[in-house]
């Protein structure tokens, strides 16, 4: 037996960001969408009704994150990131243990949930550790395990180790596995100022070979880079050089802050992505990147809040804002990211910039990962109010406070605000304990 979701509205984040009066989304056993409409078009019930007020939209994807660390949140809060990472953040790391990871991974589980995030591209260690928080919140993740060689990080093996355990993981349980395949597999090489070449270049055809997502950080900051810049011109130039761009490959470049046109245009030439992540870009004020520029060259782009000890939180819908703020006031244009672009940015076009058809919108086929928003608030004044009017006020003045039920693969895993599956004040007891540990 299926499952009907009903509500006055349905935003379904197709190419034209509708939206739907008094329409269902139908969800079947498998966890997917079946049917998605105007309820009067609708074909019969075959289960439960579940009547719904204010809105349904799909869950957002979080394209670049490292969600354990909100244990480690405002640490360094007021350095910029090299001297962030290397004074503060890779010492802290140091002393993690894989229960303190499931931990903070647990508690980001529950926070992304409650900002109506239902997928996070994430970047961390301890993969199991990571997998069972996961799992046990009952979200989504894109897992690409840390691949790094830095002071300190050879505690966990060299980049070779690390980069091959990642390639027996995939080759054993495959890309995608658990229920309604929460887990998606890849590969997550640091950057080009934290491996050797020869690294960069295992890497890519690591992933390659395996149809995998390539995420790695890339032109963040001024300065990480000064040495590849030399001898390369540019870190994407040299990605090119070394084979990672191109050649098929699935590759998600984080932040890509300083680029220039020749830049922008090899990145888009090579179907490559970018995860934009305006709050922690202007946070240790490493600049923001030429987004229109990138949309201008094809640029596939998605939405990140980077990790929580440099974001401070997990609400994309607020790096959705900046994200239109800042475009508007560096291209001088005011409606340089309208209210639909910046929501499909955070929807639709983030789950096609890693390369998941399944994801991002609430059509036949997809993943049931539904998001009900209230719009019992200040910030809607009439639902009967135009199309326009309705997302805009989504967008600039309603958010993740409105989050009011979640479901992923069609299971409801946030009820009324709170998490189905676990119990918030244990979650946020335990990460109280690893953070007076660690602080």
């Amino acid at each position: 037996m299926g499952t009907r979701l009903a509500a006055p509205l349905v935003l379904p984040c197709d190419p034209a960001c509708s939206v739907l009066r008094d329409a269902v989304v139908d969800v079947g056993p498998d966890g997917r969408i079946t049917w998605c409409g105007p309820r009067a078009d609708a074909p019969p019930a075959s289960g439960e009704v579940v009547e719904l007020d204010g809105l349904l939209l799909p869950g957002l994807v979080n394209t670049h994150c490292h969600t354990p660390m909100t244990v480690l949140r405002g640490l360094g809060g007021d350095l910029p990131l090299l001297r962030w990472l290397h004074e503060v953040i890779w010492p802290a790391e140091a002393r993690l243990t894989a229960p303190d990871v499931r931990t903070g991974m647990l508690l980001g589980c529950v926070e992304l949930l409650r900002a109506g995030v239902t997928t996070s591209v994430e970047m961390y260690f301890f993969t199991d550790a990571v997998i069972d928080a996961v799992l046990g919140a009952g979200s989504r993740v894109v897992l690409t395990p840390g691949i790094i060689d830095a002071p300190g990080w050879d505690r966990l093996g060299s980049w070779q180790q690390m980069l091959d355990e990642v390639s027996a993981r995939i080759d054993t349980v495959g890309l995608r596995h658990g229920p309604g395949e929460r887990i998606e597999l890849g590969y997550g090489p640091h950057s080009a100022y934290t491996l050797p070449p020869e690294a960069l270049t295992a890497a890519g055809e690591a992933a390659r070979a395996r149809g995998a997502l390539l995420h790695l950080h890339l032109a963040e900051a001024a300065g990480e880079d000064a040495a590849q810049r030399a001898a390369y011109g540019s870190v994407p130039r040299m990605l090119a050089s070394l084979g990672v761009l191109g050649q098929g490959g699935r590759v998600l470049a984080a932040h890509s802050v300083h680029l220039d046109d020749r830049d922008i245009a090899l990145l888009a030439g090579a179907g490559a992505a970018v995860a934009h992540c305006p709050v922690s870009n202007a946070k240790l004020a490493a600049g923001t990147a030429r987004l229109s520029a990138l949309r201008a060259a094809g640029v596939p782009l998605g939405l990140g809040t980077d990790g929580p000890a440099s974001s401070d939180d997990l609400d994309l819908f607020a790096v959705a804002r900046l994200a239109g703020l800042l475009a508007r006031v560096t291209s001088g244009n005011a409606a340089e990211l309208t209210a639909p672009e910046l929501l499909l940015l955070a929807t639709r076009h983030g789950a096609a910039s890693i390369g998941r058809d399944d994801l991002g919108a609430l059509e036949p086929g997809r993943w049931a990962d539904v998001v009900h928003v209230s719009t019992d608030d200040p910030g809607f004044l009439d639902l009967a109010d135009s199309d326009a009017r309705v997302v805009s006020n989504l967008v600039w003045a309603g958010g993740a406070r409105l989050v009011r039920d979640v479901w992923v693969a069609g299971e409801r895993v946030l009820a009324g605000g709170e998490p189905t599956r676990v119990d918030r004040a244990e979650v946020q007891s335990a990460a109280r304990a690893v953070a007076a540990r660690l602080g």
